[in-house]
């Protein structure tokens, strides 16, 4: 008797072999190094800069940290607009430094910030704006500049989810004023743990850098009220390393994605957003939207995948405007924000990683394409079993 397929999550990290690791991890242990802006911290910043193809890069210990740090280093106050589709630790940046969110929608196809949403919500206290490009696909960045320009606003992109995305033959994270990437365990390029903040020119790294270090300027010159956001040589090793692979891993995302595609063309009831044809993705997620003319609801949809091992996630359901520190905000109210409540209530992102098997994709495609023939929920095989409310996660 074959054993059970284990799990499939909706991500896996991606890491290299461990024996190529080890020369970098005798390096470290030789040199007594650790942290504090070593060499591999160094090497690191210079080779992710040539290779985003981005003027100036600052390492984190994460991408939340850089994202409060680089509202900081603009010194943002007041009123920030923002997207409620998106992880929730880019409206909980803000709140970290004082600053009001304000939800605006989001655009039905690109599910980024509606710029034409954008700019009735502006006040007399709006000072910045901070768009996600949500999956990867990029933001309406030349709409957002104009707006920002006529009303002399920051721009800060949360671009967690847009590692190696080019537009039109350029790198989106040369846009906004500064640009933040995650290197979380679960994204296209992963340091374990960490991320980054884009900058345009050496001034302003220079003061993220200081802000990165509790302020330090050298060992006796404090110029700022910094935080410890410093990435390990460990994080900055294993980063060093995954460049190397990750072309070959976004080229096995970009497989899978075609694959899908093809298996979900003629569905009833599923829509497979369409790509950007004028950006080069890394098809970090894979989303897929459970209409209502499907033969079952998104939630059984869900459910009776992880009842067959395939753990999809809803990014992103709920809304960040429902979350509790939230849902008070006038601009959180479903009436202000009627695609993205709709978007949310339909989305569900399928398992995708570089070394996830074809057959997985079969598996899947296989359930979506069954459960949307029987006339009702209770025609499919355990769907009743499984509930979709209270079940583990994982962060993204």
């Amino acid at each position: 008797m074959s054993s059970p397929r284990p799990p499939v999550y909706v991500t896996q990290p991606d890491l290299p072999p461990f024996e190529e690791f080890v020369p970098y991890l005798r390096e470290i242990w030789d040199s007594r190094i650790l942290t504090n802006g070593g060499p591999f911290h160094q090497r690191l910043e210079a080779e992710l800069a040539d290779y985003l193809g981005v003027p100036y890069i600052s390492l984190f210990t994460n991408a939340t940290v850089a994202l409060v740090t680089a509202l900081q280093a603009l010194r943002i106050q007041g009123e920030v607009i923002t997207t409620p589709y998106s992880f929730v630790a880019t409206a909980h940046s803000l709140l970290w430094n004082g600053i009001k969110p304000v939800f605006v929608d989001i655009d039905e196809r690109t599910f980024n910030l509606d710029p034409e949403k954008i700019e009735a919500a502006i006040t007399p206290s709006t000072t910045a704006i901070l768009p996600t490009h949500c999956y990867g696909r990029p933001c309406d960045v030349a709409a957002i500049r104009r707006i920002a320009d006529d009303y002399n606003l920051k721009v800060i992109y949360d671009a967690a989810h847009a590692f190696g995305v080019r537009q039109n033959g350029q790198s989106i994270l040369r846009h906004g004023d500064l640009s933040v990437i995650s290197f979380h365990a679960t994204k296209v390029f992963n340091t374990f743990e960490g991320g980054a903040i884009v900058s345009p020119d050496a001034r302003t790294k220079q003061h993220i850098d200081h802000l990165k270090n509790f302020g330090f300027v050298n060992e006796t010159t404090v110029v700022a009220a910094g935080i410890n956001g410093k990435m390990s040589e460990f994080n900055a090793a294993l980063g060093l390393l995954q460049l190397k692979h990750v072309d070959s891993a976004i080229g096995k995302r970009r497989s899978l994605d075609a694959l899908y595609r093809h298996a979900l063309k003629d569905i009833p009831g599923i829509t497979v957003p369409e790509c950007d044809t004028s950006a080069e993705a890394n098809h970090s997620y894979f989303p897929i939207l459970v209409e209502p003319s499907y033969a079952i609801s998104r939630d059984d949809l869900y459910a009776r995948l992880r009842a067959s091992g395939f753990h999809g996630r809803r990014y992103f359901f709920p809304l960040i405007s429902e979350f509790p520190m939230y849902r008070g905000l006038p601009s959180s109210s479903n009436s202000n924000l009627p695609v993205a409540k709709s978007v949310s209530s339909k989305v569900i992102c399928l398992p995708l990683y570089p070394s996830m098997e074809e057959s997985v994709v079969h598996g899947i495609t296989k359930i979506i394409r069954e459960c949307g023939c029987p006339t009702s929920p209770s025609d499919v095989p355990g769907l009743q079993d499984v509930s979709p409310v209270g079940l583990a996660t994982t962060s993204i």
